[in-house]
């Protein structure tokens, strides 16, 4: 049970929390970010389902980015937040992975410009980023991979965000699902 209780601790901790997100938010995370590149070395085979493919072709490889267009820009102005979203905490809170955590934690493959990553949903990858690691749940989990959930998105798709409409989670998940299809076929 004690080692159940810390699994779960662990997950809910592991990700940095976005300025807007409130009293509840989870604390900055204490693993070191390896950027979208780490991922890919392991995630980017077609047979194993190219997560990093789904994810560059993805709105939130390009979060970051979007934070350059003049449409950001009189948000940020009109919202009386700067003239620079790509500079305003309250916009790279959610659109760029690792915002706020500690300047030691952003490891050298950390990159702002790749948005929102890997690390944004799962947590930062530093520590589970082996693939001995990885191939235990268990092990990856205690080592702060985290299995993104509807609160996880709803940490920036909440309607304290300045573009917010609505969000369907169910919707929205399968418009990014990356499941791998080895691990699907042996059931796990």
């Amino acid at each position: 049970m004690r080692f159940f209780a810390t699994t779960i601790l662990l997950t809910l901790f592991a990700l940095p929390a976005p300025v807007w997100a409130g009293d509840d938010a989870a604390p900055a995370t204490e693993h070191e970010f390896i950027g979208a590149g780490g991922c890919k070395i392991c995630h980017k085979a077609e047979a194993k389902g190219d997560q990093y493919g789904k994810w560059l072709a993805s709105a939130h490889a390009k979060a970051y980015e979007t934070l350059a267009t003049d449409k950001a820009k009189e948000i940020a102005a009109a919202k009386k937040l700067g003239d620079n979203p790509q500079a305003i905490d309250e916009c790279l809170s959610c659109h760029v992975t690792g915002h706020g955590a500690k300047a030691e934690l952003l490891g050298t493959k950390y990159d702002i410009t790749e948005g929102v990553g890997c690390e944004s949903c799962h947590g930062a990858g530093g520590d589970y980023k082996k693939k001995s690691v990885m191939e235990d749940r268990t092990a990856s989990v205690a080592a702060g991979l985290t299995m993104p959930d509807a609160k996880t998105c709803t940490g920036c798709h909440n309607d304290k965000s300045p573009t917010f409409t609505e969000f369907d989670f169910d919707k929205m998940v399968a418009k990014i699902a990356h499941p791998n299809p080895e691990k699907a076929a042996a059931g796990k």
